[in-house]
């Protein structure tokens, strides 16, 4: 796990300007403490810093070919390199090194673009072909690792592993994009290929980038691979999908335990870290380290089950508290995040991140079971509401349910069954605009409310759903598969792994998934519906898989998450300072935002009658964003575990 970067003249082949590399290397210095190395020719350098996990001594970055003709940058894990080690060893490649690095260089050389869709495990990386002149970038299918880029005016282009290494490079602050702002309040972070900022892009998961010289204008990326949903591929019964599914787990944990350095694992107490630490237990030849973040709150605390699990498979159990007042946290996320990231378990996966890092350099986590697998609660509730889509057309739907849902008050300490304004709303929506409205951390109404004329003006007809429609036109057909799709398009890419990536590179730790493995994603896309989601029960078939691993209570107890106290929390020991900070000179210099709205959120939530913890953990990143932003100052390793 590391941190690339690099420049490329598309113009001409002019000198490099070396120090110019070294600044955007060095603004990453965190995700790689291990070493840093620059390379460069005319007209191209590579820059590397490195966390060593692989060849400790031998995976030195940037990395050439026999005869300096191909220069690789990578940051991730190639997690069947061995196997295309032999393979390549066959077709006549000599290796200098054990590393997977060298494995990318000589898949390039024998295959091109192709070699991605060779490639098993986590990845962006960049690498020069002098032979063809061409600059190639790619990125892993799901968007486990990071790739950004941009092309400036004077022709030089320039990608790094996080914003802060091309903004690093302009004295003055870079511009806010509006359209990325709006977004960033309506989700809660800034969905590919968007940035926070104008000019500078994502490459989305399952793309690659090719440059070369001379060219106009740049290549659009080109997708090389997508989940298919069919729901048609699993022969034989639910009983014996279930045996494989822990038989295809069980290889991708052990795949994924590959290292030369310590590897620990999460442990939330939920079933998808619980079922990937159990298996961990299994094939570890000593009982792996597991670590857990408990909160005071009972109704967030998952301690309790993680001690279950751990004193049952006989990990050695790690656990610590979450502690609200450390305020000062948020400018570090704001700080390592790059641009605004308003998802409130962001602080917790913080503080597990350095826990973790005491006991080891690699964890293992469970992120991607809610999507591969239909564990989200939203997931019962959309599909509910697809059944009443199904049978009234959408004109009857509006008038019916969403004129009562304009109107009908927002309830939020009423009992659940009054609380039907959402419900309500949606049903008068088709599918997208539900299952956007689903994920909404501020409903378009608010946001219209928040943000000032000057920003309505610039935003013109912008919408953030928008953004989703290009995903919902390759989305399947079936309800569920849909959501899972966009989930695994949006959600997973552009809030889930940005943080789990951002908060482990911060403390120098290296997070593996082994249920974002592509082949048992490709294989779990292909399973029934039904078999996932089942008379309203999420994770139907993986809790069947785990039952000779977990016992019921862990199997089937309600979906918790791993998420803050976040409401009690801002009514309580950050009352002060949100009043502070949202209230504050910073938000208000922007002319971007309402101060009666801000008012409105801030007393209303203080008071207790609403529940504005969302919008306003949104604002205090936001905040914190801009005065980041305003200082620029180097991204610095974490210092503390919490």
């Amino acid at each position: 796990m590391c941190g690339i970067a690099g420049i490329c003249d598309l113009t001409a082949a002019r000198p490099v300007d070396e120090a110019r590399l070294t600044r955007m290397n060095q603004a990453q210095r965190h995700r790689g403490p291990d070493g840093a190395g620059v390379w460069t020719a005319p007209g191209v350098g590579l820059a590397h810093r490195r966390l060593a996990i692989i060849d400790l001594e031998g995976g030195r970055q940037p990395l050439g070919n026999e005869d300096g003709s191909v220069w690789l940058v990578f940051n991730g894990e190639i997690y069947n390199f061995q196997e295309l080690h032999q393979e390549l060893l066959g077709l006549g490649h000599r290796f200098a090194t054990r590393s997977d690095t060298e494995v990318i260089l000589h898949a390039w050389e024998s295959w091109g673009a192709a070699c991605v869709t060779r490639l098993r495990g986590m990845f962006a990386f960049a690498l020069w072909d002098q032979n063809r002149d061409c600059l190639f970038l790619a990125r892993d299918r799901l968007g486990m690792k990071p790739l950004y880029y941009t092309l400036h005016p004077d022709g030089w282009f320039a990608f790094a592993s996080e914003l802060a290494g091309i903004t690093v490079e302009r004295a003055a602050p870079w511009p806010v994009s509006m359209e990325a702002m709006s977004c960033y309040f309506a989700l809660g972070y800034v969905p590919d290929p968007l940035t926070i900022h104008p000019g500078i892009h994502k490459l989305a998961p399952g793309h690659h980038l090719s440059l070369r010289r001379g060219a106009a204008t740049l290549a659009a990326p080109v997708r090389y691979w997508d989940p298919v949903f069919d729901g048609h591929g699993a022969p034989g019964s639910f009983a014996g999908a279930a045996h494989e599914l822990r038989e295809r787990l069980q290889e991708s944990v052990r795949l994924h335990m590959i290292a030369d350095v310590p590897v620990a694992t999460f442990l939330s107490g939920g079933i998808d870290s619980a079922g990937v630490s159990a298996l961990m237990a299994h094939i570890a030849a000593t009982p792996p380290e597991a670590c857990t973040i408990s909160f005071d709150d009972p109704d967030h605390d998952e301690t309790v089950y993680a001690t279950q699990v751990a004193a049952r498979h006989g990990l050695r159990h790690h656990v610590s508290r979450a502690d609200p007042a450390r305020f000062d946290l948020l400018d570090q996320l704001a700080r390592h995040y790059g641009e605004p990231f308003a998802d409130p378990s962001a602080l917790p996966t913080w503080l597990v991140c350095g826990l973790a890092r005491q006991q080891a350099k690699v964890v293992l986590s469970g992120d991607g079971g809610d999507e591969n697998l239909a564990g989200y609660s939203r997931y019962r509730f959309l599909m509910a509401e697809e059944r009443v889509r199904a049978l009234l057309p959408h004109g009857l739907r509006r008038i019916l349910f969403g004129v009562p849902g304009r109107w009908y008050p927002k309830l939020d300490r009423a009992p659940r069954w009054l609380r039907a304004r959402s419900t309500l709303r949606s049903l008068g929506q088709e599918w997208l605009e539900a299952a956007f409205q689903s994920v909404e951390i501020l409903p378009e109404d608010l946001r219209c409310a928040l943000f000032t004329p000057q920003v309505q003006r610039e935003l013109q007809d912008f919408r953030p759903v928008t953004i989703w429609r290009q995903y919902a036109e390759q989305a399947p057909d079936h309800p569920l598969s849909r959501l899972q799709y966009l989930d695994l398009k949006g959600f997973l890419a552009g809030r889930v792994l940005v943080k789990v990536d951002r908060a482990s590179m911060a403390h120098g730790l290296e997070v593996r998934a082994p249920l974002l493995d592509y082949p048992l994603v490709e294989w779990l896309a292909t399973l029934p519906p039904e078999w996932k989601l089942h008379r309203g029960v999420g994770k139907h078939l993986l809790k069947e898989a785990l039952r000779p691993l977990l016992p019921p209570e862990i199997l089937f107890r309600p979906k918790q998450g791993f998420n803050l106290p976040l409401a009690g929390w801002l009514r309580g020991p950050l009352a002060g300072r949100l009043r502070e900070r949202v209230l504050g000179e910073a938000l208000a210099a922007t002319g971007w935002f309402e101060p009666k709205t801000l008012r409105r959120l801030v007393e209303r939530h203080l008071s207790g009658v609403q529940d504005f913890s969302g919008p306003l953990w949104a604002l205090l990143m936001f905040e914190s964003f801009l005065r980041q932003r305003q200082g620029s100052t180097p991204v610095q390793p974490a210092t503390t575990a919490g």
